[in-house]
């Protein structure tokens, strides 16, 4: 019976690190969509939004049946909370991730980026791939040396959100009021997608040790 237990818990941790691949391949061919003017692309990653939607009802199912039937304690109750609140911070990652799709597909068959601001969002969705490439590392092997680590991944995105503002609001912007518009929000989502994958850091780092980071 504990056998069968412990491997519901495994299988729990699984859908999770599947779950990052999936976010992490919606926001690299939503990134590809945005800058390559890509509509075929965009619609992929919007169509596949509800295989990571898929995904978290199956954490979600999984967590409250462990809750009712196990009565789980100790590690085991901190893996299941925890587990849940992933499983939602990737469901808002792969949300996101969409939304930067459905920007692109808005403005097609032109792109919504001026050619000089595409460096900084290329730059942006790459951070935004690798930190959730971490975070399933992370996740995988409960792993908090490198969950702490992800807070400077964070403060790399957060520069660029912060640069974007100010190539917007510069006297030098020339591109007018829907592309600032379309990069305000393009920025905002990139950077909330990292700070999703910042918090499945820390509740990393409060599965394995049963204290969040400061």
């Amino acid at each position: 019976m504990r056998d069968a237990y412990h491997e519901e818990l495994d299988a729990l941790t699984g859908r999770l690190v599947e779950m990052t691949r999936l976010v992490r391949s919606a926001i690299s061919r939503a990134t590809t969509a945005l800058l390559d003017a890509d509509l075929q692309l965009a619609e992929s990653v919007i169509s596949r939004d509800e295989e990571v939607n898929r995904l978290f009802a199956e954490v979600e199912a999984s967590v409250f049946e462990l809750m009712v039937r196990q009565q789980p304690v100790a590690i085991d109750l901190r893996m299941i909370i925890t587990a849940l609140r992933m499983g939602t911070d990737l469901e808002r990652m792969g949300d996101l991730a969409e939304h930067v799709a459905k920007v692109a597909r808005l403005r097609h068959p032109e792109s919504a980026i001026p050619a000089d601001m595409r460096p900084t969002i290329l730059e942006m969705g790459q951070i935004a791939e690798n930190i959730v490439s971490k975070a399933g590392s992370c996740i995988a092997r409960r792993d908090v040396e490198s969950a702490l680590e992800l807070e400077h991944d964070d403060d790399a995105m957060d520069r660029l959100h912060r640069k974007l503002f100010r190539e917007i609001l510069g006297k030098d912007w020339k591109h007018g009021l829907e592309p600032a518009i379309d990069i305000t929000l393009i920025g905002r989502y990139y950077e909330r997608y990292a700070d999703h994958a910042v918090r499945i850091a820390r509740d990393v780092v409060y599965l394995v040790t049963g204290s969040r980071p400061s």
